[in-house]
């Protein structure tokens, strides 16, 4: 039997992911931000003039602003190695079989289109700063619902409804990184669904960053209305490079009265990748957004889902999971603003450090004064599976009525002992044991994601062990 204590979890296998391929762009910008990058970029994406002022006026909002002062160290970024525009050698086409051969096969590397055809009702992938494959099932446009890449919304019939909600849940002021994606935004997608139209079967987004030393700075808007339901998937990933790259990408979502928004993600981005990315949803009386997050990759994260509940009786539910192994300092966690009587959220988040990385967790509850019977419980539970790793809670609750009913609890432990040893009296190897209690602690998050996300989750997690070191 081996010695208790001398099993290890394996970090993640990226296999999977760390394929690449030479990068051969069709065209890409000059690494570093100027006005004349940005001007650029305006012009190749062929910008209505609204938006070129307002790329410009974000350019001139983020050189004014610091760092965030709030998260991990960003001393390895530097935006003037960063390329922040890369398009490749494609048009955006509407079947699989037009996709060029490079790019066709990363995705099916990835499981796309296999999902499409299993059990999605549409899809679009982006590579690079593009995208390059944008399809949606018959009886979901007959429905009503228009789901495309931001661009082409942005010169159709849809132009007025961007225009009166891009950037207004996440202004260019917010943050530094939300300036820069003001600035130099490419590709995303943009999903409107018509009053009480239920859409059944998920629509999903893949974004894919290729490029070595690029940024990829992608904008999700999803408006659903009065009485509608959506859920969204949204995967990410990227292959591994020994220069740092950037995501630095925008969600905003809307949720109308008496409707529901699940957002469910898997962020997998490679070790070299700092992910700065901002999400936020708005939600009107009687809403509920669902926020189901995966954070695995990246060399450093900064991620906080916010909920801004502003109708009453709105709902937020966050169900959230973090993975950081050597080399990784995932800054994770949700906010909330109770802004309306009646309303409530739940925030729900694991993690797992191992081999030196660092998880931790960061919240932000505000109940204003009006936000009367308003009810928040937040509960985080972190296992570092070795003594060289660290997980820190930091919430953050300002609460400005009196009636109102906020909790908060915080779990971090390592893998009781005593646990492996009853288990592996009851026959079990030392081994198993060990990945039979690590895969219990993250399969509350893993049943709230979709089937085939919860494979992957469980592919990253990689409850391998090995038995002496």
């Amino acid at each position: 039997m081996a010695e208790t204590g001398r099993s290890e979890i394996r970090d993640i296998d990226r296999s999977l992911y760390d394929f690449r391929y030479e990068s051969d762009p069709d065209f890409q910008v000059e690494s570093g931000l100027t006005p004349e990058i940005v001007e650029t970029i305006s012009r190749e994406k062929n910008d209505p003039d609204w938006m070129r002022a307002f790329r410009l006026k974000s350019l001139a909002v983020y050189n004014k602003m610091p760092l965030p002062a709030w998260g991990p160290p960003l001393d390895g970024l530097h935006m003037e190695n960063i390329v922040t525009y890369v398009r490749p050698k494609t048009d955006m086409r509407g079947t699989w079989d037009e996709v060029p051969d490079d790019i066709k096969n990363t995705f099916e590397r990835l499981g796309i289109p296999q999902a499409e055809r299993a059990s999605l009702a549409g899809v679009g992938a982006q590579y690079d700063s593009e995208v390059v494959y944008h399809n949606v099932k018959k009886e979901v446009l007959e429905q009503g619902v228009i789901y495309t890449d931001l661009e082409s919304a942005l010169h159709s019939d849809q132009a007025e409804r961007i225009r009166e909600h891009f950037m207004h849940l996440v202004p260019p002021g917010d943050h530094k990184f939300a300036a820069l994606h003001g600035a130099v935004w490419s590709g995303g997608s943009y999903v409107y669904v018509p009053k009480g139209v239920s859409v059944e079967i998920p629509l999903q987004s893949y974004f894919r960053l290729n490029a070595p030393g690029a940024g990829q700075f992608e904008h999700t808007l999803i408006i659903v209305d009065e009485g509608a339901y959506l859920h969204f998937i949204e995967g990410c990933s990227a292959p591994k490079y020994n220069v740092a790259n950037l995501h630095a990408g925008c969600v905003e979502i809307f949720v109308g009265k008496n409707a529901r928004v699940r957002y469910s993600t898997i962020e997998n981005w490679s070790k070299n990748m700092y992910n700065l990315n901002t999400k936020r949803a708005v939600v009107d009386e009687g809403g509920t957004i669902e926020w189901v997050s995966g954070s695995f990759g990246s060399h450093t994260s900064y991620l906080y889902p916010m909920s801004i509940l502003r109708g009453e009786g709105a709902r937020m539910e966050f169900t959230g999971i973090t993975f950081a192994g050597n080399g990784q300092e995932l800054d994770t966690g949700a906010q909330v603003v109770h802004a309306a009587a009646g309303t409530s959220s739940h925030i729900m988040t694991k993690s797992l450090a191992r081999d030196g990385g660092v998880s931790n967790f960061r919240s932000s509850v505000i109940v204003t004064k009006d936000a009367h019977e308003a009810k928040s419980a937040v509960s985080c539970e972190s296992l570092m599976l070795d003594d060289r790793s660290r997980s820190d809670t930091i919430p953050v609750m300002d609460i400005r009525c009196d009636r109102a009913d906020v909790g908060h609890e915080a779990k971090i432990g390592r893998i009781s002992e005593d646990a492996v040893f009853y288990l592996m009296s009851r026959g079990l190897s030392e081994e198993d044991a060990r990945a039979l209690i690590v895969g219990g602690f993250a399969e509350p998050i893993a049943k709230e994601l979709p089937l085939e996300y919860a494979v992957e989750m469980n592919n990253l997690i990689h409850l391998e062990m090995s038995g002496t070191l």
